[in-house]
């Protein structure tokens, strides 16, 4: 309906643009929603783009087209205002025949063919899966997940994905870790690197190996040591001091790959696999999944990381420095020059991740969108340099960045740590909050603000609290439908067929129009990888829906208004669960 209304007046608008400016009737016609409701429906700044070419003022060609528009039922009023702005007031039969199209459309309200059907990758959350997920990846997992859902909605091919570090020194270093807890559950005392992974999980996971396999991974500390440089003093945080600690972690790596011979692939194979099925675990839990969980490691196994620097190699991108070899990215915007292959032959992370976004090109994807930190913000012009360097088109790359959210409570900022030093994790949020408070008040900004997360607000339940707000409009009409069903053998079949033009109030007539608004906030929501928008009208929605279940009575004596009233808070109602879907959050029927 939004659609047909937008296009029903950009015709009107086509025809008088052609009558007062024919030299300019390519002049495009962009309709807007007004921000005051008493500046009418819709309008228009045509009059404004036309005033240079026309050298006229706005105002008189804003009128000249209000003379010129073709009479038509669909609006009641255009008029001339501020600087030169068209606003048209719609025919109240305009607003209320959404209502019939939501009750007959249902689930599919709002759905739309915008994306074309083409495929478009989505790749999300992807944290290295050393340990449990925080409140920082449940932002990136909300956002990732309601974006998925509102591309599909609107006419996309949408695979979700998420990418597994489970390759590179990171996973080592949890290997190592969980071996270093599990030699010193059976008595081998070995000093623990302070850059080591230090979580509770960790203890776990090494307590495991000795349920299933006894001492079978026990060496000596003496073994274990072999050969190191030892750890500088606690105290020191000086550049030659870090640089021992990796070093020193380094050598214990390739100590315990040494000792434990093949057994390390299944220390280390047990620690990935721990840490991905919590992962899965949570996120499931979390309303999130993927279709499609790729391994790096899976890239080297292939060797594609190799084919493609070979490639940079062929097409002249590349160049040798103290052993090492060197992708020209400053040639592609980037602030300096990236090493892909380290003088020891290793490949670099960044090196499998050009390898990875080939690999998300050579799939066929036509639109390819990385949902990152804000953190990675500088990372973006070199991974856009390698694909134009791999004469792939970067168009075809977007990268939305997420900020992290801060907690808060009574007021105050809450600790984002445990006493351990860990972030507090995702499940621990869910579990304080709730998961719908967590899905929406993660999309309440847009993803690159930052957001404070305030705890005693999403727990309350207060119309402060905006997904409560939400909910319990929702809550509400369920009521008002059952006391309908039950007390005047209502028939929801025949609801489509209520006499709408009996909705002449003007709260109805305003929550009609919101419903109108909403294939547009779809449409505008999708263009720009923006869900928080959706959460904004659901809260306007719920707001006008409130106002009008506080002021009137719904279930009146006249039959014919009572069933246009159920009928518009049935509309209401499914509006709430399409827009809640997308966002992941639940539609109870009684709060």
């Amino acid at each position: 309906m939004a659609h047909d209304v937008k296009s029903r007046l950009t015709a009107l608008l086509q025809q008088a643009l052609d009558s007062v400016a024919p030299s300019a009737t390519d002049t495009p016609i962009q309709l807007e929603r007004p921000r005051d409701p008493t500046h009418g429906d819709f309008a228009t700044n045509l009059a404004m783009q036309l005033a240079k070419a026309l050298k006229k003022n706005p105002r008189e060609i804003a009128q000249q087209l209000v003379n010129e528009l073709p009479v038509s039922a669909l609006v009641t009023k255009a008029e001339v205002a501020g600087a030169g702005f068209i606003n048209f007031t719609l025919d109240a039969g305009a607003k209320t025949s959404a209502v019939r199209q939501v009750l007959i459309e249902g689930e599919n309200y709002g759905r739309s063919t915008q994306g074309g059907w083409q495929k478009v990758q989505v790749e999300f959350v992807s944290a290295n899966p050393t340990g449990p997920l925080h409140v920082g990846h449940g932002r990136g997992a909300a956002y990732g997940a309601s974006l998925s859902s509102l591309l599909t909605f609107a006419g996309w091919d949408v695979t979700r994905e998420y990418y597994v570090n489970d390759a590179g020194r990171q996973m080592d270093i949890l290997g190592l870790s969980t071996w270093l807890r599990y030699l010193e559950q059976h008595g081998v005392s070995v000093q623990f690197p302070p850059n080591g992974y230090q979580g509770d999980y960790v203890r776990g996971m090494a307590e495991q190996l000795t349920h299933a396999h006894g001492d079978k991974f026990v060496r000596s500390a003496e073994a274990v040591v072999a050969g190191t440089p030892g750890q500088p003093e606690a105290g020191r945080a000086d550049d030659e001091a870090k640089k021992q600690r990796e070093t020193q972690l380094d050598a214990l790596i390739a100590n315990a790959k040494e000792l434990l011979g093949p057994d390390w692939d299944y220390v280390h194979q047990h620690a990935l696999n721990e840490q991905l099925a919590g992962c899965r675990d949570d996120l499931k839990e979390f309303g999130v999944e993927f279709e499609v969980w790729y391994s790096e490691k899976a890239l080297y196994d292939t060797g594609l990381v190799a084919r493609c620097v070979d490639l940079l190699e062929q097409k002249g991108h590349l160049y040798v420095q103290n052993g090492a070899r060197w992708f020209r990215s400053t040639t592609f915007g980037d602030e300096k020059d990236r090493v892909v292959q380290r003088e020891n032959g290793l490949y670099t992370y960044f090196a499998s991740d050009i390898a990875y976004h080939l690999n998300k090109f050579e799939r066929g994807f036509d639109k390819v969108i990385n949902i990152w930190g804000a953190d990675h913000h500088g990372y973006i012009p070199r991974v856009t340099g390698a694909i134009k360097a791999l004469d792939l088109d970067p168009d075809k790359l977007q990268v939305a960045l997420v900020q992290f959210a801060v907690l808060y409570r009574n007021g105050q900022k809450a600790s984002m740590s445990t006493r351990s030093g860990e972030f507090v994790t995702l499940r621990e949020l869910r579990n304080e909050v709730g998961n719908d408070a967590c899905r929406f008040f993660y999309a309440l900004r847009k993803s690159d603000q930052h957001l404070d997360f305030d705890l005693d607000l999403a727990k309350s339940q207060t119309n402060e609290n905006p997904v409560y707000y939400i909910q319990y409009a929702h809550a509400r009409v369920c009521s008002v439908i059952n006391q309908w069903l039950d007390s005047h053998a209502g028939d929801p079949a025949t609801l489509a067929e209520a006499n709408l033009a009996l909705l002449v109030n003007p709260r109805e007539l305003a929550i009609a129009n919101k419903l109108v608004e909403f294939k547009d906030v779809i449409a505008n929501a999708a263009r720009d990888l923006a869900p928080h928008l959706i959460a904004f009208y659901l809260k306007d929605l719920a707001g006008e829906f409130h106002g009008w279940y506080n002021a009137e009575r719904m279930l009146v004596d006249d039959a014919a208004l009572r069933d246009a009233r159920v009928a518009l808070a049935t509309a209401v109602r499914q509006v709430i669960r399409n827009g809640l879907a997308i966002l992941g959050v639940s539609c109870p029927e009684s709060m």
